[in-house]
């Protein structure tokens, strides 16, 4: 089997993304974007607006009164979050039910989650602008997308990928190019390329396990994902397949300035956050 070529067709076969959440991606790259550009967008998808007033008014916020305003609503978020949460809810969408055997739906999603949670409160914990702050939970969030064709084309194989990389205790990225020649990295940039994921997901979905040879301009929110990463796996928080992963270098720690003290600073917010944003998950997968 031309397992390349398989994962290729099936990729060219997936739904793009939405003509609404590719104008919103367009939109929100202009600095001049105001929350009147993006409710006009956003308006004219009715799922859209319910996601975005359903997430406002849950209690992933916390709000004291309910908004019914989408403009209000926009504001409240910012423009960046609202992005990165119609991106996020839409991969949500597109890819849940394309996961079969080898990865467990619940697993593989809370192992997500945590990521994108640990990597926001990383940064948060740094300082940083609280504007750009949910760019680290989508890049986070979506990390690991390129192990959904791997599981879906591939189901047999992955599952016995999947089991060596845990027996021979070895990183299952490393496992998966030995079994099958190429990982989820690769195919997770496939998946970036298609729907034009440019600039720090994309860039955090292809090198988050091989962060040494990223030369982009984005390192703060890659080395983030690659710490909140290791994280989860020593949190044992979900599963996406992978149990043993390399020591992470030297360098990440030193850029990022902090040490893996700050697993057991952001310990419990990690749980808090998760518990709140089990709802995020619920909302956007159609779930009363």
């Amino acid at each position: 089997m031309n397992y390349d070529q398989a994962l290729e067709d099936y990729i060219k076969t997936m739904p793009s993304l939405p003509t609404s959440v590719r104008k919103v991606l367009e939109i929100c790259d202009n600095p001049q974007t105001s929350p009147s550009d993006l409710n006009h967008v956003i308006s004219l998808d009715p799922v859209l607006v319910g996601r975005v007033l359903k997430l406002i008014n849950s209690a992933y916020y916390g709000l004291e009164q309910p908004v019914k305003s989408l403009t209000r609503a926009i504001i409240m978020l910012g423009i960046n979050t609202v992005k990165n949460l119609a991106l996020s809810t839409t991969a949500i969408v597109q890819l849940s039910e394309k996961l079969s055997s080898g990865l467990d739906l619940e697993g593989f999603w809370r192992h997500s989650l945590c990521v994108g949670v640990s990597a926001k409160l990383i940064a948060r914990k740094r300082g940083i602008d609280p504007k750009l702050i949910e760019e680290y939970f989508t890049a986070g969030f979506l990390h690991d997308i390129g192990k959904i064709p791997l599981n879906a084309v591939l189901a047999k194989e992955y599952v016995k990928t999947i089991s060596i990389a845990d027996r021979e205790r070895k990183p299952l990225f490393e496992t998966e190019m030995n079994t099958l020649g190429l990982n989820h990295c690769s195919t997770g940039a496939r998946i970036a390329y298609s729907w034009k994921l440019e600039g720090a997901v994309g860039d955090t979905i292809m090198y988050h396990h091989e962060c040494g040879e990223y030369a982009g301009d984005h390192r703060d929110i890659l080395y983030s994902v690659v710490v909140a990463n290791r994280f989860a796996s020593v949190a044992d928080i979900g599963f996406s397949g992978d149990r043993h992963r390399n020591p992470l270098p030297s360098f990440i720690w030193e850029a990022l300035n902090i040490s893996s003290d700050i697993f057991d600073e952001i310990k419990d917010s990690v749980y808090n956050e998760i518990e709140k944003a089990e709802i995020f998950l619920k909302i956007i997968s159609g779930e009363k």
